[in-house]
């Protein structure tokens, strides 16, 4: 064989050695998971929900947080709520077909944003159960107020979840809500967990009273 001739033939070798190298080193590396029993599913899940608004969520533009303030609008109690994915502490979500977010940021060390969206997005739409309750209730909750003898349930209905923290907890005797970052006002419980009076802030106890019948 001529020395050129072992030249070509010695790359032409070389080169398919480098392809097989690859190809090899590709199949080693796949990312999909191996298939038949045992084989693990690595691709992230989003999490999804469809449920309702568990109570009057308050929002300010396209945000509702747990840091809500009681001077903002609110999402009526039962309004269709569809969870399309969680990134960190952010939910993106539907309500009512409009596209917002949920935000955990007060809670962060007290639970997980999973365990706080699925209080917020109930599976049952709760707003069947005014009808059962006393008129002046019902009207206080459709309103986003409060009023003596309210029960912890209705309550939540109409104000959503308090901001709790290491002092503040639902079974205590005093639940605190924010009228504005600067001024909190607070539901007093009797030891039958009925409202026993609101106090705090002035206009906050002027705004989130109801004083009708």
């Amino acid at each position: 064989m001529k020395s050129g001739t072992k030249i070509v033939h010695f790359r032409w070798l070389t080169a398919t050695f480098l392809v097989i190298g690859a190809l090899a080193g590709c199949a080693t590396t796949d990312p999909r998971p191996p298939e038949g029993k045992g084989a693990v599913e690595t691709r992230a899940v989003s999490y999804q929900r469809s449920g309702y608004a568990c109570c009057n969520l308050r929002y300010t533009g396209d945000l509702i947080t747990d840091a809500s303030l009681a001077q903002w609008p609110f999402i009526a109690i039962g309004t269709p709520i569809r969870v399309k994915g969680i990134d960190g502490h952010h939910a993106a979500v539907e309500v009512d077909g409009k596209p917002m977010r949920l935000v955990l940021d007060q809670g962060r060390k007290g639970e997980s944003v999973e365990q706080w969206v699925n209080q917020l997005v109930v599976l049952e739409d709760p707003s069947s159960q005014l009808q059962g309750f006393a008129p002046a209730v019902r009207n206080a909750i459709v309103r986003g107020q409060v009023m003596k003898g309210m029960t912890t349930e209705q309550v939540i209905m109409a104000l959503g979840y308090p901001q709790l923290d290491s002092k503040l907890h639902l079974d205590g005797p005093s639940w605190r809500y924010w009228w504005s970052t600067m001024a909190p006002y607070y539901v007093y419980w009797t030891k039958k967990r009925t409202v026993a009076r609101i106090d705090g802030h002035a206009e906050a106890v002027a705004n989130m009273v109801y004083k009708g019948k």
